[in-house]
């Protein structure tokens, strides 16, 4: 299995931004406990806090070998509808992830203009977040068409 994990604005400063919120883990420590807990899965990372290079991104993921994305847009989760357009396209299942529950916070973070075109948004587990889209991705690749 191949996945496509792209991480938004801000989740660079992931272990120093708002440790109460998101944790204490980097992003690099993140990435690498979703390698050991998946060692059968060929993970691509790709961090970026530019919306255009994750637009970029998940359109270059049309017409190569990617079982699915799980994709934390970050803020861009409720602004993005050039985001949302770039999942729209793909053939690829895509799972939004969010390390904090987004419904349980600010009332702007309540609403995601991207979940609408995933195959299915996870929140609110920490960095357990990412496995567990990992689980929703073999379920859905696996499941009859």
């Amino acid at each position: 299995m191949k996945i496509l994990v792209i991480n938004g604005p801000n989740l660079n400063m992931l272990g120093k931004r708002e440790p109460a919120i998101y944790g204490t883990l980097s992003l690099d420590q993140v990435n690498a406990d979703l390698k050991k807990e998946f060692p059968e899965v060929v993970f691509t990372f790709f961090q970026n806090n530019s919306e255009g290079a994750i637009i970029d991104t998940l359109q270059g993921t049309i017409g190569k070998v990617y079982d699915g994305v799980i994709l934390n847009p970050g803020a861009y989760t409720h602004t993005s509808y050039a985001i949302r357009d770039a999942i729209a396209a793909l053939d690829t299942p895509v799972i939004e992830v969010h390390l904090s529950n987004i419904h349980a916070r600010e009332e702007f973070r309540s609403h995601s203009v991207t979940a609408g075109v995933c195959a299915g948004q996870i929140a609110g587990f920490g960095p357990r977040s990412y496995s567990l889209a990992v689980e929703a991705l073999r379920r859905i690749v696996q499941r009859p068409k």
